[in-house]
């Protein structure tokens, strides 16, 4: 922990021995294969990105992390084609339906993903658990992160689900968390918080209809307004400063508000600046039609973790 003073402090955590609920997370877009969809060797970009993404909550579920053919790095970059998609999507599919039939054995499930593992599990949830109630009670929540769920302008549940409506309470479950971050307004061509833009809208797992939005679920205040976000990243790439510490996280440099404008929807970051303060602060180093988007799940690690933490705690009371 680094606070704004240039002072540190160490945090302990560590693994729950037997948590009474599973997490089952679905990665974004990282491999740097040749070809449309990648193999299933298990390569450091796949390893990297659990670690930063989903490992932290360890403290909490006990995590699934399948590999699946996703489209590589180059593929989306390129128009996205069907069989891609397909390929893809019939990863994480077999993936769960192989995780329901040896591992689940009735435990309540929380599902995780981000962008291009956001798409899968907006496609996942639409097909396999919105539209089927046995399976359906079984979701603790899914939090899908710079996917673009869309709901009714001003409603919480209808456009991506029918009956999986967004979370607005720590203690509600069977709900979803879906954001994507940006430090300023989303411009017109951004690729993220509008209905049309996503991977789930542009491969067809989704199709936005006219009076949807993107839904925007502040993970640091569920029902609306500024919160104090709690980013964690892993030192290796966030800073020197923490010593061999494998994650800095920075108290107080971070507050989130849900906000919509010009038909956009997103989790605005504010930084707050105090003097002296010299804490190295996120930027949309991708361009402003991305915005965020790298840092989704870790500007707001803390506060998703511990969410998972209460919902847990509701689930299985």
């Amino acid at each position: 922990m680094v606070r704004a003073d240039g002072t540190e402090r160490v945090q302990h955590t560590s693994g729950a021995a037997d948590p009474p609920i599973d997490c089952f997370y679905v990665y974004p877009t990282v491999s740097q294969e040749p070809g449309e969809n990648a193999d299933l060797t298990v390569q450091p970009a796949e390893t990297d990105v659990a670690v930063a993404q989903v490992s932290r909550f360890s403290s909490v579920c006990k995590v699934y992390a399948p590999m699946y053919r996703q489209l590589t790095v180059s593929a989306i970059a390129k128009p996205i084609t069907a069989t891609g998609v397909a390929t893809a999507y019939a990863g994480v599919l077999a993936a769960w339906n192989d995780y329901l039939a040896h591992d689940n054995h009735g435990r309540g499930v929380v599902l995780i993903g981000h962008s291009q593992g956001a798409a899968m599990l907006i496609g996942l949830i639409r097909r396999q658990i919105d539209p089927v109630p046995s399976v359906r009670r079984h979701l603790v929540s899914a939090l899908i992160l710079g996917g673009n769920v869309t709901v009714p302008v001003g409603g919480t549940v209808g456009g991506s689900f029918d009956h999986v409506p967004a979370c607005r309470s720590d203690v509600q479950t069977g709900c979803v968390v879906a954001y994507s971050s940006f430090d300023t307004v989303p411009p017109a061509d951004s690729l993220f918080g509008r209905p049309d833009a996503s991977l789930a809208a542009q491969s067809g797992i989704t199709t936005p209809t006219a009076g949807t939005q993107v839904l925007c679920t502040n993970p640091a205040d569920l029902a609306g307004g500024t919160a104090a976000l709690t980013p964690y990243f892993p030192t290796g790439r966030a800073s020197a400063t923490a010593g061999t510490t494998p994650w800095v996280t920075y108290p107080g440099l971070y507050t989130g508000t849900c906000m919509t404008s010009a038909g956009a929807t997103w989790l605005q970051v504010d930084t707050i600046h105090t003097p002296g303060d010299t804490r190295p602060v996120v930027s949309p180093t991708l361009g402003p039609a991305w915005g965020l988007h790298l840092v989704d799940v870790n500007i707001a690690l803390g506060n998703l973790v511990s969410l998972v933490g209460d919902e847990s705690a509701a689930y299985t009371r």
